[in-house]
């Protein structure tokens, strides 16, 4: 059971980038997922978490206006659209039940160049 992003790539400043979460294992129709990032060096942060109908998100203050979280539960597959890349967004990104209780996935790498 495991939700894993991809979708991450080389992108520069200004420019978008819409990643994929892809639940395996079972449905995630029923659970708030939240996407985090980790850059270099630092922690893993919260970046935004949507409800299980999509119909509710939150986003963290740095991402707000950009980043959108979508969700289409008949694919089993939650979205992040992000737009105005900023270089500080550069990181590994990582989707997760909201509190997050599965093991974590590889992520996918984010660069963003100025």
């Amino acid at each position: 059971v495991q939700l894993q992003a991809s979708g991450g790539g080389l992108v520069q400043a200004g420019g978008s980038l819409r990643l994929s979460c892809a639940a395996s294992g079972r449905s995630f129709s029923n659970y708030r997922v939240g996407w985090f990032r980790q850059a270099p060096g630092k922690e893993r942060d919260f970046v935004g978490v949507i409800n299980w109908s999509g119909g509710s998100t939150l986003y963290a203050d740095f991402v707000k206006g950009r980043f959108t979280i979508s969700r289409d539960n008949a694919k089993n597959t939650i979205y992040l659209q992000m737009n105005s890349l900023k270089s500080e967004d550069t990181g590994v990104y990582y989707c997760n039940t909201y509190p997050a209780y599965l093991r974590w996935g590889q992520g996918t790498l984010v660069t963003v160049s100025s």
